[in-house]
């Protein structure tokens, strides 16, 4: 866990789990967590759960709301048992255990696997007019913030990149990336920006669940493309994908959301004309480029040559 997470109280949060659960905790499954303490619990009345304590905000009842929703459409995620219920200063949530399962799916690390999953996830989710806001996004999702700064102030208080110094070019196609996505802005959908490989588990080919729905967002559908592109696994479930392998995975889940976006959802109105699949693929992976980004201003460095070294086209994306 996190040194930076306080300790969880087991006294309170087993008045907690009695009260908003009506059974107390008799054993512990599990503990993990980095902003978030997230805790796997068998109960007095023999059921598992996982309560997950983090930081209060207004967008976790809409998170809740959300995978509820889901759950309730035949999404594979945990069935939310609480909505978000006060937990000391903070806030808790607790939902049912879902365990087993693997971290790649049968056909191993092709991107059409994630990108079905994540297509399907676009198109059963509501609309955001339809649940409470979902925002301010998670830090890591907030490429449109209205702070100072290019890049968004982190959850995690040791870094702030606006003040990292660095190669001037990372902040320059930031900028650019930045400025691409809000040129060609549409109108947003529900999806998930943590769309690694660890946050989901499956059954051979068959996805078994969705794990970490506080990362819930609302944003157009080629940003969410990017997102799942940049945290794409290509070598192990601890290696994200190249940006030029991102591009291609992009192009993977972008033409999966295409084509089951919003748009086609049966029984709903029609929305605004869709982008050409080009224009897709170009916005997906500007955004995609700038979560890359964003991890290689935190080393400072480190990365060397990245997108400088993309060919001429792709640089031309973000101009």
């Amino acid at each position: 866990m996190s040194p930076r997470l306080p300790a969880v109280d087991p006294g309170r949060l087993a008045q907690w789990c009695e009260e908003r659960l009506g059974s107390r905790p008799v054993g512990e499954i599990f503990r993990s967590g980095f902003l978030s303490a997230v805790i796997g619990l068998r109960l007095a009345d023999s059921r598992a759960v996982v309560v997950k304590v983090r930081p209060d905000s207004p967008r976790m009842a809409a998170c809740v709301e959300v995978q509820r929703r889901l759950f309730e459409s035949g999404y594979p995620c945990p069935e939310p048992l609480t909505g978000a219920a006060p937990f000391g200063d903070g806030v808790a949530t607790a939902e049912a255990y879902v365990p087993g399962g693997t971290m790649l799916p049968g056909s191993g690390r092709s991107a059409w696997a994630f990108a079905g999953a994540f297509a399907r996830l676009v198109t059963l989710a509501p609309r955001p007019a339809e649940v409470p806001a979902v925002d301010p996004p998670p830090s890591w999702a907030d490429w449109n913030h209205a702070g100072a700064g290019l890049w968004p102030h982190p959850e995690d208080p040791d870094v702030n990149l606006n003040e990292v110094a660095g190669p001037a070019w990372i902040d320059d196609t930031g900028r650019r990336a930045r400025d691409r996505l809000r040129a060609g802005a549409s109108e947003a959908v529900i999806g998930h920006c943590d769309w690694l490989a660890a946050n989901l588990r499956w059954n051979g080919d068959k996805l078994l669940v969705v794990h970490d729905w506080d990362s819930v967002t609302a944003d157009s559908e080629a940003v969410l493309a990017g997102f799942a592109a940049a945290l794409y696994s290509t070598v192990s479930v601890e290696q994200l994908a190249t940006v030029e392998l991102g591009s291609a995975n992009g192009g993977a889940i972008g033409a999966k959301v295409a084509g089951c976006g919003i748009s086609a959802r049966p029984s709903r109105p029609a929305a605004r004309p869709r982008a050409p699949a080009p224009a897709l693929r170009r916005r997906g992976w500007a955004r995609g480029s700038a979560a890359r980004l964003r991890g290689s201003r935190r080393c400072s460095g480190a990365v060397a040559g990245g997108l400088a070294r993309l060919p001429g086209q792709r640089r031309g994306w973000l101009r």
